[in-house]
């Protein structure tokens, strides 16, 4: 692996790892070990060594000789603002035509590597980033011994309505649930997301980045219930609309909107008024059901992926 491919590898996953640290919900001075984070994200340990090294660079950790690295004192930065774009390769590229062929019934319901890699022109290395990153999402897992069975996702605009109806019901309840408590320092690292788009990104991000933001977003509000149940059917939900969610992103003109929702909703929390907050939610996802309908031809037909 030359040192080019290294870099290109460090990028991406710098940017698990400080989704790992924001999800995990680890203080500063967190002591990050290599060979945890390499268990962690199913990776070895030489590239998790050069993210850290990155991530050094740019101030959000801390080396310290003989130690190894640990979380910097301060609020944890965004990938954005340390300037870590997302990935745009042809592994990337490959993962939305397969994703694609999936939704279309294209895709046998069992591949080889060796299909793969030939379908879709990809490196060894490439296809084992593509099929970890499906095997992570829930519609992709190895068969025993031999080869891959691509699962059951959602593939209808009615059962992707289904699924923010469930979320209608259980989301505005999360923000009512006693206790509930959403950090500072949450609201802020949500808040910059969504300025960050008004500021030009909605038109600038891949598919797939919208899509984590606003996971994010929805998943960062529900689990400050702390009510785990709440939390883990939200994250179920959001692993099987994954795919149909991308090619909705084709049409971004109502992401302006939902990022003003989003940032008054963060007001609301931020000032303790869990009604109003719980009442703009319910309007949000609500207006998101009806949007569905005029998605409709978008989620019904064949399309060309954003990131090809």
């Amino acid at each position: 692996m030359t040192r080019h491919q290294r870099k290109d590898l460090a990028t991406p996953l710098a940017r698990r790892i400080l989704e790992h640290v924001r999800d995990a919900g680890l203080p500063p001075g967190t002591h990050l070990r290599a060979q945890d984070i390499a268990q962690r994200l199913s990776v070895s340990r030489f590239p998790v060594g050069q993210a850290l090294q990155l991530l050094a660079g740019k101030g959000a950790v801390e080396h310290r000789p003989n130690r190894g690295y640990f979380l910097a004192q301060g609020r944890l930065p965004t990938a954005e603002t340390l300037g870590l774009e997302p990935e745009q390769s042809q592994a990337s590229d490959a993962y939305f035509r397969i994703a694609e062929d999936h939704l279309q019934g294209r895709l046998p319901a069992r591949a080889t590597e060796i299909f793969l890699r030939e379908s879709y022109g990809l490196t060894r290395a490439e296809l084992s980033d593509v099929l970890r990153r499906m095997a992570e999402e829930g519609w992709a897992a190895r068969r025993a011994g031999y080869g891959w069975s691509f699962l059951p996702v959602l593939t209808t605009p009615e059962s992707l309505e289904q699924t923010y109806r469930l979320r209608l019901a259980l989301e505005p309840a999360a923000l009512l649930e006693p206790g509930y408590h959403l950090s500072a320092e949450a609201i802020a690292t949500c808040r910059a997301a969504e300025e960050r788009l008004l500021a030009g990104a909605i038109d600038t991000d891949s598919p797939d980045a919208l899509h984590e933001r606003g996971v994010r977003f929805h998943e960062t509000l529900v689990a400050a219930s702390g009510n785990p149940f709440f939390l883990d059917t939200i994250r179920r939900l959001n692993r099987i609309r994954r795919l149909l969610s991308y090619r909705s992103m084709l049409d971004r003109r109502r992401y302006r909107r939902q990022c003003e929702e989003h940032l008054a909703i963060l007001d609301y929390l931020a000032h303790r008024r869990q009604e109003e907050a719980a009442a703009l939610m319910r309007l949000h996802l609500s207006r998101t059901i009806d949007r569905l309908a005029e998605l409709r031809p978008l989620l019904s037909q064949p399309s060309a992926s954003e990131a090809s």
